[in-house]
């Protein structure tokens, strides 16, 4: 848990907090609802890790301040503090942004 959000992610969960859109080159301005939402974002909050069948704890691969990659279609978008934020299974990650 972080200062910035008080979402305290259980298991194999990442909040993640989107990048911003980048803007278009040519001044065009599109409306919010045409752009399309970014697909990487920063780990804001990570759990603990998933529980393995032998009831070992495996920890999660991502660490907090990581840059990541991640499906469109990926994840529930939250709100805390009148900032956006969406929440992500380990496995929904496709990698990690150096």
């Amino acid at each position: 848990m972080t200062a910035k959000t008080k979402i305290r992610p259980l298991g194999d969960r990442v909040v993640v907090q989107r990048a911003k859109a980048a803007t278009s080159k040519g001044g065009i301005l599109l409306p919010d609802s045409a752009q399309e939402k970014p697909r990487e974002g920063h780990v804001i909050a990570a759990g603990p890790g998933k529980l393995s069948e032998n009831g070992q704890l495996e920890p999660i691969s991502v660490k907090i301040g990581d840059r990541i990659l991640f499906g469109a279609y990926a994840g529930t978008e939250v709100k805390d503090n009148e900032e956006d934020y969406l929440i992500l299974s380990e496995s929904d990650i496709l990698g990690i942004l150096s």
